[in-house]
């Protein structure tokens, strides 16, 4: 079985005097480059409606991009036994809070135990469906919530609601340092320049949105509500660390411990041992892909968040700083 992949997207103005590989390795980071190249060498992929199948073409960034093509299954991915937090289903859709240190779709290093060969075990009818229905990920360690399609009409409407920025995802967050009011960061987010896993903020990325507001601020960290505008690999993680607030935990992008003075060993020991994000998300809001219904879920915290924000609370009234 193939899937079909079709991609629209413009080029941005930073990508001025690269070649169309290169261009194109920016915009889609999910894909590899020699996987982008080869589109391009078999006829698509289209620069302002014309295909062009030379990779080094260069851009002067403006152009339309359209990629047509298909991927063909390489693998038919098992149906594994592991069991999952299912919050809703139904006949179309169902709804799901992941649990930290659960990889979402197999990859390299994770050929397997992944939330996609649990929803196989689950539903063995989503063999037919793209991703087995999967239309948006949550990292390995981040928690909470996430919608599945059970059916190929199901995923394709959901899949254009999150195009047309229709389904809300809120998220709860740990950063680290002391942020005085809520805010805004509008960055393009794109591959790493060296660390390929990783993702940064970049010219030549994709235009990313994260909205964030203060719910409660400690000695040294900060609790925020956070909601995506857009939703690239690794968002949240990679805006606060480029506003230098990164998230309590975060092994790839700078949530080493950073605890305030005088703290109690107890929470000098959980901010040495948290080693995950502190991102779960909390809230998810969108219209049926089906019969239009409007539909809103909450997760609650996980145990380990709980502890966090409790022991953190603790620190406040111990050095006499009022819970805000």
């Amino acid at each position: 079985m193939a899937e079909i992949i079709q991609h629209r997207d413009i080029v941005p103005e930073a990508c001025l005097g690269k070649r169309l590989d290169q261009t194109l390795a920016e915009m889609f980071p999910d894909y590899s480059r020699s996987r982008l190249k080869e589109w391009i060498l078999d006829g698509h992929v289209k620069v302002n409606d014309s295909v062009v199948t030379k990779a080094r073409e260069k851009m002067f960034g403006g152009e339309q991009i359209d990629i047509n093509a298909s991927v063909e299954a390489e693998i038919r991915f098992e149906a594994q036994d592991i069991p999952l937090n299912i919050v809703y289903e139904d006949d179309d859709i169902l709804v799901i809070n992941k649990p930290a240190d659960l990889v979402v779709h197999p990859g390299a290093g994770n050929p397997d135990g992944t939330v996609l060969n649990a929803l196989l075990n689950h539903c063995p009818q989503l063999d037919v469906v793209p991703r087995a229905g999967i239309v948006h990920r949550l990292d390995k360690d981040t928690t909470g919530l996430m919608v599945v399609a059970k059916t190929i009409a199901a995923q394709t409407n959901l899949v254009e609601a999150l195009q047309a920025r229709e389904i809300t995802r809120e998220y709860e967050a740990v950063a680290n340092g002391i942020m005085t009011a809520g805010g805004i960061v509008d960055e393009p987010i794109g591959r790493h320049a060296t660390k390929r896993t990783h993702m940064a903020v970049t010219f030549s990325g994709r235009p990313s949105v994260t909205h964030y507001r203060v719910m409660e601020k400690y000695r040294l960290h900060t609790r925020l509500r956070l909601r995506l505008e857009t939703g690239r690999t690794h968002q949240i993680r990679v805006h606060m660390s480029h506003i230098t607030h990164p998230l309590v935990g975060d092994p790839v992008y700078g949530g080493r411990p950073r605890p305030p003075k005088n703290a109690a060993p107890e929470l000098l020991d959980y901010l040495r041992g948290f080693k995950r994000q502190a991102l779960h998300a909390a809230m998810l809001e969108l219209y049926h892909p089906i019969t239009g219904e409007l539909m809103t879920w909450r997760a609650e915290l996980p145990e380990d968040f709980v502890k966090l924000v409790k022991l953190l609370k603790e620190d406040n009234k111990l050095n006499g700083q009022p819970e805000i």
